[in-house]
């Protein structure tokens, strides 16, 4: 039995995966949400109560722990991630599960490189220290952990996201697209269904546990790339694609906290911000998916979305 916490792109993704091999899977969500499968149990907990996730955890053979901050700043990640970290921890050094998590590229040190396995992850001050500071505290930890590690993150289920609702919604409409920073460097995306099969296939390794891994990215595209591959998938002309100058985030940031945290990471896309995933690749035995392919998923699920949306 595998346990799920949460049911965003991620975590819902991870358990249908699981579902989808035959695997019996416990999603926990405050509200009870997740795939409909015969194998998901659906259970309202929450993953902060030491009590009830101990309960949910045991018999487990891993955690997939894939929660994130109430809001995207680095006040609410530093008031809610580390003890959510540290409960499912202590749940699953208890039942002997391994905890996999999903991580961002914001703690690398040296993003201006190309960041891999071995680059160092030692970044400071707002959310990448937090970062840093959380994947100190899982190597610190007497629990079995592994972090695998992503870049922006793109496909079904994916909205609140650089190439999500503000990038395929608009293209479906016909409408231009507006991105940060620069729309002609290069930057890694990662399909959110190529890091939970590195997420599932990391936990069935004990010999990869306790380890940071790369999931399976393809190579790195502009933002302008890939509004224009979203856009064949879909059938419809290339759309009109401008991006936000940092300074006019950076000055808005003086009054508003979140363009401020939007602001932090702009580094990510005024200049190259590229990760390589091929270590990773060769010892997850797994290929990432091809940008036209992953496309075509995506705006199949958006179209879907949409549709649902417009039904009530």
């Amino acid at each position: 039995m595998y346990v799920v916490t949460g049911a965003g792109p991620v975590g819902y993704t991870v358990a249908e995966q699981l579902a989808g091999q035959g695997h019996q899977v416990r999603i926990l969500t405050r509200s009870g949400s997740g795939p409909d499968h015969p194998l998901v149990e659906r259970m309202r907990v929450d993953a902060a109560d030491p009590e009830r996730l101990t309960e949910a955890v045991s018999g487990a053979a891993a955690v997939f722990h894939c929660i994130h901050g109430s809001a995207y700043r680095a006040a609410s990640w530093a008031a809610e991630l580390p003890r959510a970290e540290q409960v499912v921890m202590d749940a699953a050094a208890a039942a002997g599960a391994v905890v996999v998590f999903p991580e961002s590229l914001y703690s690398y040190s040296e993003p201006d490189r190309m960041m891999t396995e071995a680059s160092p992850r030692t970044a400071t001050g707002g959310k990448r220290g937090i970062r840093t500071a959380l994947l100190a505290a899982r190597q610190a930890h007497a629990a079995n952990t592994v972090s695998v590690v992503a870049g922006d993150f793109f496909g079904p289920r994916v909205k609140m996201a650089h190439a999500g609702e503000r990038m395929v919604t608009p293209i479906l409409a016909g409408k231009a697209v507006q991105f940060i920073g620069s729309i002609n460097q290069p930057h890694s995306f990662t399909y959110v269904p190529d890091l939970a099969a590195a997420m599932i296939a990391a936990a069935q390794q004990p010999e990869l546990w306790n380890t940071v891994l790369h999931a399976p990215t393809g190579p790195a595209v502009t933002q302008r790339d890939m509004a224009a591959a979203h856009a064949e998938a879909a059938g419809v002309a290339a759309p009109k694609v401008s991006a936000v100058p940092g300074w006019v985030l950076r000055v808005a940031g003086i009054f508003s906290t979140d363009m401020r945290e939007l602001a932090e990471l702009l580094y990510q896309f005024e200049r190259p911000f590229v990760m390589d995933s091929s270590q990773s690749q060769k010892l997850l035995g797994l290929e990432p998916t091809p940008l036209a392919e992953a496309a075509e998923a995506t705006v199949t699920w958006w179209r879907g979305a949409v549709q649902v949306g417009a039904g009530g």
